[in-house]
């Protein structure tokens, strides 16, 4: 049996659908701040309707996971990468009125150059 794709045509979407799908994609991608100083990131994200008890976040080298756990009554989803890894012992967040706030803490680079002696 052969299926062929369907395709996604304006005479079988209504365009108040269509439109309404689109804002909220948008909406969502305007919804995030990210500011930067010497020693950390602050990064500021909308999450109306959550708790903190909806949300975990991971962390793991540059990049910080935000998902909702699963029992929550809606579900959110979302990873980030900074150019540079996270000290997690220096970050905190904070949700306050539906705006996260995360400060991540740049972790600071180690150089691995060791010196030989000269015989």
């Amino acid at each position: 049996m052969f299926f062929a794709p369907v395709l996604r045509t304006s005479r079988f979407v209504p365009p108040a659908y269509d439109r309404f799908v689109s804002d909220a994609f948008v909406a969502a991608r305007r919804s995030l701040n990210v500011e930067q100083d010497d020693k950390s990131w602050t990064v500021t994200l909308d999450v109306p309707g959550f708790a903190r008890e909806d949300l975990t976040i991971g962390i793991e080298g540059a990049v910080v996971r935000i998902e909702s756990k699963a029992d929550a009554k809606r579900k959110f989803k979302a990873t980030y990468e900074l150019p540079q890894d996270i000290d997690a012992a220096a970050s905190e967040a904070k949700l306050e009125n539906g705006v996260l706030t995360l400060k991540l803490g740049k972790q600071v680079p180690v150089s691995n150059v060791t010196e030989l002696a000269i015989h």
